[in-house]
């Protein structure tokens, strides 16, 4: 096949929410945008994706009501959950589909996935499948990746987000390829700044909301906290007593009316209290030329990699990121913005998938061009 040939590309995509705006997290928002810059180069996609999902293949696509098993299944004392079996069953009637009937309708299966059924499917699918690992081992994923690609000869290979997350992934045989995420810059704009301090992502403790609060308020600086509200709970306990007059809650905004406000913020604050795989926020509020302030957690550190970028301090220090943000609000925004050109566009990471796809089909897999795995850990500031 021609390396500039137009390729048939089937993307399956997680299951728990749509694939459109607003999306739930991250891992929604780059299938969206892979699927569209795909389009954007003339390959054509076939979307495999919950219900409601943009541009979804409707005859496969994730139904919205759960499975039902007859009644003697549904007795059985193994029954899993529901949810569990709901996943099960899209994701099998996917790989069967692809395996028989639509096997000759595609080139390639790019998996993003974070169910096990997929990889542990892929020898049934007669075209290449590359996975791509969006986070750190899971059991379920783990378990079907080492039985099928502990060896380095499983039918799927695989790709990884960051370097953090492909060390990871210590079951396989060879290290991922790494592709960091992009973003839409047309959509994430340079903005002015401004005087607030910004802070998006799902309302959760592990993305760690409540600390920001804790150091703008410390810095002296007002804060807005964007995204959805994925624990109700943990809100009314961390989130609502900390508002105030200089603590704003603004909800779940769409796209235009988050990246609007990113690019009006001094500085964005990113506190995760896990180790994060990628930061696509951290990417999002470079695209705006905002700079961040982060906990050196996961694969920031390989978003926020320079000084003139934003400060990294010690997961879970309050006291340093809040030290950190008068340097950091004076960073220059359009040094920021073209980093962020350089390094962080959707259409270098589209790219970046394409080359890996031709690879495959021509044989051409090369996984020991990657660099050894490394084991590090990256802050800067004071």
């Amino acid at each position: 096949m021609s390396r500039r040939q137009p390729l048939r590309v089937a993307l399956l995509a997680p299951h728990r929410h749509p694939i459109r705006e607003p999306f739930a997290g991250g891992l929604e928002a780059h299938v969206w945008h892979l699927a569209r810059g795909l389009r954007q180069l003339g390959h054509e996609v076939r979307l495999f994706a919950p219900e409601g999902s943009d541009g979804v293949d409707p005859q496969h696509a994730f139904p919205r009501a759960p499975w039902t098993p007859t009644a003697a299944a549904a007795a059985d004392v193994s029954m899993p959950p529901r949810a569990f079996m709901s996943a099960h069953h899209a994701y099998l009637r996917v790989l069967v589909a692809l395996s028989r009937e639509l096997a000759t309708e595609v080139d390639v299966v790019h998996n993003h996935a974070l169910h096990h059924l997929p990889v542990a499917m892929a020898a049934t699918v007669p075209v290449p499948m590359l996975t791509t690992l969006h986070t750190p081992p899971t059991p379920w994923l783990e378990s079907a990746v080492e039985v099928t690609a502990g060896d380095g000869s499983a039918a799927s290979r695989f790709a990884a987000v960051s370097g953090f997350t492909a060390d990871a992934w210590q079951v396989l045989h060879h290290r991922p390829r790494v592709v960091h995420n992009g973003v839409d810059l047309t959509e994430w704009p340079l903005g002015p700044g401004g005087d607030w301090l910004m802070w998006s992502g799902r309302i959760v403790p592990e993305k760690g909301p409540h600390l920001a609060i804790d150091a703008a308020r410390a810095a002296g600086m007002r804060l807005r906290v964007a995204g959805p509200l994925s624990d109700s709970g943990y809100f009314a306990r961390e989130i609502a007593p900390r508002l105030g007059p200089d603590v704003e809650y603004v909800g779940h905004l769409p796209h235009a009316g988050l990246a609007e406000l990113v690019g009006r913020s001094a500085a964005v604050l990113v506190t995760p209290r896990w180790d994060e795989p990628f930061g696509l926020v951290v990417a999002e509020a470079l695209a705006c030329g905002t700079p961040v302030a982060a906990f050196s957690r996961g694969g920031i550190p390989e978003v926020v990699d320079r000084p003139e970028l934003g400060a990294l301090v010690p997961a879970d220090d309050v006291a340093a990121l809040a030290a950190e943000l008068p340097r950091v609000v004076r960073l220059d925004r359009a040094a920021v913005r073209r980093h962020a050109e350089t390094e962080l566009s959707v259409e270098r990471m589209v790219r970046r998938y394409v080359g890996l796809y031709q690879d495959l089909l021509a044989g051409h897999w090369d996984e020991h061009r990657d660099t050894p795995r490394v084991v590090r850990e990256v802050r800067f500031g004071r």
